[in-house]
């Protein structure tokens, strides 16, 4: 069975929009999700679904949230404007991301769910919950939240 790909195809269709209007920024952006998604799949040997795919698009926001500071601290205006034209148009790809108090409510349902007493049960509650909210909430966050109701 194939697994859904709704996010591949929309990605393909748009990049196709981009070629044909010009937009040359959207065109790089869109090609290079399309790349590291197809180096995924080839390290996997297998299509990766649509969770797959926001895993990547979530990893290359990650990359440029960070690459803005990096130029930003370089003082180099010119690649922040850059780097924030790409990340306007990666985001418009991932669903809303959850708020701190949505990420706690998951946290504490995954939490009871596993039976998680303390922070040695980390282990048993991070791959859960960050695989209910692969794109939709930063691993830093998530990671954050759960030490934080795992210490108190």
């Amino acid at each position: 069975m194939e697994p859904e790909v709704e996010l591949k195809q929309k990605l393909m269709d748009d990049l196709k929009q981009a070629m044909r209007g010009g937009d040359k920024v959207r065109r790089s952006v869109i090609r290079l999700v399309m790349a590291a998604i197809k180096n995924a799949e080839i390290a996997r040997q297998a299509t990766l679904d649509d969770t797959g795919i926001l895993g990547i698009i979530a990893k290359e926001v990650r990359q440029r949230h960070e690459s803005i500071e990096a130029f930003r601290l370089g003082n180099r205006p010119d690649l922040v404007a850059q780097e924030e034209a790409e990340l306007a148009i990666l985001n418009q790809y991932l669903p809303q991301q959850m708020t701190r108090e949505e990420i706690i409510v998951a946290a504490r349902r995954v939490i009871e769910e596993v039976g998680a007493q303390g922070l040695g049960d980390k282990g048993k509650v991070m791959p859960k919950l960050i695989a209910q909210l692969k794109g939709r909430a930063d691993g830093r966050e998530i990671n954050a939240v759960v030490t934080e109701l795992l210490t108190s």
